[in-house]
């Protein structure tokens, strides 16, 4: 009897502690904060054309949010391309001629430059990004 009565103790104590497990892991994660916060607007894709005149750049006009500029050098020579705008300055390259780069950044809304080395003599593309695009919260199925 008494070894009976020492099974049930241990079932008791051991249905206890995995009780207190299960609480104490349903208390982990995050709170209200996380889930207020809204997912960035879904990137956008813009091609960079770096031509032996100008840099070509499509669309060039979107709303402000994240970017992935595509840039293909048409240029016949090696370039290092530069985007300037509110608070952002990012360069890339050398980019070795009929070679493409990809640059990812996160555009705010103002008036953009994406411009070919200086000596170049290659004419700057211009960018106009506007209000910040809508979130991304509710949409399935994306990265």
């Amino acid at each position: 009897m008494l070894t009976r009565m020492h099974a049930w103790r241990r079932a008791g104590a051991i249905t206890l502690a995995l009780a207190a497990l299960a609480l104490a892991a349903g208390g982990c994660g995050s709170g209200d904060e996380a889930r207020s916060e809204q997912r960035p607007p879904v990137p956008i894709n813009v091609s960079v054309l770096v031509g032996p005149e100008r840099v070509t750049l499509s669309p060039n006009s979107f709303g402000a949010g994240p970017v992935t500029l595509l840039v293909s050098n048409q240029s016949g020579a090696a370039q290092t391309l530069t985007i300037d705008g509110p608070r952002l300055r990012r360069s890339v390259g050398p980019i070795a001629p009929d070679d493409t780069a990809t640059v990812k950044v996160t555009m705010g809304t103002g008036d953009y430059t994406v411009s070919a080395q200086e000596d170049a003599g290659i004419e700057a593309g211009a960018l106009t990004v506007g209000a910040p695009r809508d979130s991304a919260q509710n949409e399935l199925l994306l990265p």
